[in-house]
């Protein structure tokens, strides 16, 4: 019976019988994980003390230094900062205070955006409703600059429709079900190439930040005291925003902006239909940092042993925007890449390879820090033309998608890894994690190894509230963070290093993509 029973497992994992799992290794990684985390002290340290962590600015250095300082206290060699080339200007607010002070005193909840000058103390004035819209067309934001054109000196502009809020009827939050695994788990259909494509457009993010870069300046030119926007997404106080100018040193700063809850902005608005004076304060405060220009990512190692010149490698991305303080984006993914390296130290386990992590700066707008350190590295996608390191990174693994819970793995297109994680997995299958999928995901920071062709995964998590609530917004905060969703993270993350770094052969790689030259 027991040889039947056996079998049967054997057949209902496939992988198990080729692929070595140290279950030994696993147990001690999952006790440590679940029954000693720190993974929640971590994130305290990088919310609530550090956070928001905007690339370059004195909270991101200082996130970085504690940081650091965890890592050799754990024993973690060659701590260091390094730079990955240049990032810009940065920016941090000291103040920021909004009131509604007629027809009727109110605080306005808010924060100001990322590169917006400060109000120089308070400032009063009136409001005025003049949409610019940067989402739509050239032509829709030369129409309106039109239409305003002289009528906003000295007023508080908002610059966006009032957005309608309707009747919240669906969860802010949920979890995979199981037919939700099932059909993420299933190969997208297959494309033919059509030979009458027209040629890709610019990417619309790229178009919006041109306009935004030509509304800022008809603000300025047109002397407005301050501009006022909703954000993008958000009821229920919850403001999703990022930034209003750029962090280019070539670029003039904006006027100074500010996002309020939708909430408060239809208010001011109605009044404003109403025919209604209203008048409005804003006490903002910010600073513009351009006294080192340069990007730094955060690394750190576990020495390996018979190769120590192959790495594995695991990360998560350090900065984040401005509103709340970066806590599912992404100090959960800092906090679990974190307790996955002190548990492997903890656990003083004797790696053939080197484990080295990466806390990775400017993800937020264009992924710079990875991509630099890829470049660097190990090839440049616009060359491929490979660096000896290239040969040596067993694999990349990168957790950046809130706090929700590991259920499996985007197998980015690398089919041949499909028995080997199904065989890491299977120890995890009673805290959730099952599916694999052929399917890519992109936005985050193992994009920069899997476009040079290096075996690069990012988890698949629970999606929890991360797109409707906390993404981006003022309400992404260590409260909004689940700890046994991170206590699981952690032990996956360790457990797949640890056998990463064990295994007798590197993961299979796909074969190398063709060049990309820029703009393509």
């Amino acid at each position: 019976m027991k040889r039947i029973c056996l079998a049967v497992i054997l057949l209902a994992a496939p992988g198990l019988a080729q692929e070595k799992v140290d279950l030994s290794a696993v147990h001690r990684i999952r006790a440590e994980a679940l029954k000693n985390s720190k993974v929640m002290e971590h994130l305290f340290y990088l919310t609530d003390v550090h956070g928001p962590r905007l690339t370059g600015s004195p909270s991101f250095r200082a996130a970085a230094d504690w940081a650091m300082r965890q890592l050799k206290g754990w024993g973690c060699e060659n701590v260091r900062t390094e730079k990955w080339g240049r990032f810009g200007r940065s920016w941090s607010f000291v103040r920021f205070a909004a009131h509604m002070i007629e027809p009727q005193r109110a605080s306005l909840i808010g924060f100001p955006l990322a590169w917006s000058p400060g109000t120089g103390g308070p400032v009063s004035g009136e409001p005025v409703l003049a949409p610019l819209p940067i989402d739509q067309s050239d032509e829709a934001l030369d129409k309106a600059m039109e239409k305003f054109k002289g009528k906003l000196r000295g007023k508080i502009v908002m610059i966006e429709t009032p957005r309608q809020i309707g009747l919240p009827t669906a969860p802010l939050a949920r979890r995979y079900a199981d037919a939700d695994l099932a059909a993420e788990a299933l190969a997208p259909d297959p494309e033919g190439d059509w030979p009458f494509a027209e040629p890709k457009p610019e990417r619309p993010w790229v178009q919006a930040e041109k306009r935004r870069l030509r509304r800022n300046q008809f603000l300025n030119q047109e002397g407005a005291l301050l501009a006022l926007t909703p954000g993008y997404r958000g009821d229920g106080g919850s403001i999703a925003a990022t930034q209003a100018g750029s962090r280019e040193t070539s670029e003039p700063l904006p006027s100074p902006t500010a996002a309020i809850a939708s909430e408060h902005y239809n208010r001011i608005a109605r009044l404003l239909h109403h025919k209604i004076p209203v008048k409005l304060e804003f006490d903002i405060d910010t600073k513009i940092h351009e006294e080192d220009p340069d990007g730094y990512n955060v690394l750190a190692e576990i020495p390996g042993g018979r190769r120590k010149d192959e790495v594995v490698m695991l990360g998560g991305h350090l900065d984040s925007w401005i509103g709340g303080t970066g806590a599912t984006d992404n100090a959960t993914g800092c906090a679990v890449v974190l307790e996955a390296m002190r548990i492997l130290k903890a656990l003083d386990f004797k790696m053939d390879r080197t484990v080295r992590l990466a806390l990775w700066s400017a993800e937020e707008g264009g992924l710079f820090g990875s991509k630099g350190y890829v470049k660097e590295h190990f090839a440049d996608p616009e060359t491929m033309r490979l660096k000896p390191d290239h040969a040596k990174l067993a694999a990349y693994f990168n957790h950046d998608n809130g706090s929700g819970r590991i259920r499996g793995v985007y197998l980015q297109d690398n089919d041949m890894v499909r028995p080997i994680f199904a065989a890491w997995l299977e120890p995890f299958r009673d805290l959730g994690a099952t599916t694999l999928t052929i399917r890519n995901t992109r936005g985050t920071d193992h994009v920069a190894f899997d476009e040079v062709g290096l075996p690069a995964f990012q988890f698949i998590q629970d999606p929890l509230e991360y797109s409707t609530r906390t993404h981006h917004s003022n309400t992404d905060v260590y409260d909004h963070v689940e700890a046994g969703d991170l206590m699981q993270g952690a032990a996956i993350v360790a457990s797949f290093v640890y056998h990463a770094a064990t295994r007798a052969e590197m993961l299979p790689r796909k074969p190398l993509p063709k060049p990309k030259p820029k703009n393509q």
